[in-house]
């Protein structure tokens, strides 16, 4: 099985960095948006996603050798292999990035952006009630061949299976952040999930650079969130229980252990929505205004409602413009 014609449903973070990088290795990509404005503002992420290829493509052919600071493991063919990139080779990766550019189609209509897909890849908010009503309404516009991944960073497949009206294709392929650098693809399927449709996403990944990463049952969070989503709660903990402000936390996170990268510039990298949407299905954060839970989410509202939901917008616990 071999797909040609992926469509993401959804243009945030996420969503876009697949979408753009999917495009990037060749695939015929559509990202299906619910209004003209969400078109608009994921055109804006596309547009640039574009510049940082380019000029990450510009610095590895810079580089002398295998430079770690400037290597993005997703954007060259033979990342095993790599020993450094000749100007003729950053010039064909950079058309690859130009057509990929050009050609994302953006739409609207359902039947348009589903109606031929090999793969679909749900990008959503981390939202259970909207994923289930999505993917109810999404049933009627699948072709029988159509796979269905979520990329959800929490939540787990077989909560959402029964709704697919395709559980035995239907499974999740989680993305880091960034994932031009941090190319890895979390393969997740559920008890229900055909082992040739696993397979095909699991080879799927592996054709847009990523490295497939299979799990062999369910479990929240996968591997990397399994680790990353109690570091971030802890960080976020300091900060709305006021013990230290986000500046801090980070620089102690960082002298001490020698991260390139604290907690707060990871939640402005994931985005404050997404952080936000996670808290919130903690039950806590409704139903006791003085737990921990309940803090960290209107710190975070608070940035979210100004417009600094993170990088994407040049602004969230730091500025970016």
């Amino acid at each position: 099985m071999s797909f040609k014609k992926v469509t993401l449903a959804g243009g945030g973070v996420l969503g876009s960095q697949i979408a753009y990088q999917t495009a990037y290795k060749g695939f015929d990509v559509t990202i299906w948006l619910r209004s003209p404005e969400s078109v608009e503002r994921a055109k804006e992420k596309i547009e640039r996603l574009h510049g940082i290829y380019l000029k990450s493509i510009d610095a590895m052919a810079a580089s002398e050798g295998v430079d770690p600071r400037t290597f993005c493991r997703g954007l060259v063919k033979d990342q095993k292999n790599f020993s450094g990139m000749s100007q003729e080779e950053a010039d064909l990766l950079k058309a690859n990035a130009d057509d990929a550019y050009n050609n994302i189609k953006y739409v609207t209509d359902m039947d348009e952006a589903f109606g031929n897909a090999d793969l679909v890849i749900e990008a959503m908010a981390e939202n259970p009630r909207a994923k289930i009503e999505f993917y109810k309404e999404l049933a009627g516009h699948l072709p029988e061949k159509t796979i269905l991944a979520t990329n959800s960073s929490t939540m787990l497949p077989s909560t959402f299976a029964e709704y697919t009206g395709r559980p035995e294709k239907y499974l999740a392929l989680h993305f880091a952040n960034e994932i031009w650098r941090m190319n890895t693809a979390e393969v997740m399927g559920h008890e229900g999930t055909d082992p040739g449709a696993y397979k095909a996403v699991s080879e799927f990944a592996g054709q847009i650079g990523m490295v497939p990463l299979e799990l062999h049952k369910e479990q929240p969070g996968y591997i990397l969130n399994s680790m990353l989503v109690p570091f971030l709660n802890a960080a976020q903990a300091l900060y709305a229980n006021d013990v230290a402000d986000p500046e801090t936390i980070d620089k102690t996170w960082m002298l001490a252990t020698g991260a390139p990268t604290g907690p707060f510039r990871i939640l402005d990298i994931v985005g404050l929505p997404t952080a936000y949407n996670i808290v919130m299905n903690n039950p806590e954060a409704t139903s006791d205004p003085d737990s921990t839970a309940a803090k960290i989410a209107v710190k975070l509202k608070e940035k979210i409602d100004a417009g600094k939901t993170g990088i994407n917008a040049g602004e969230g616990f730091y500025k970016y413009k």
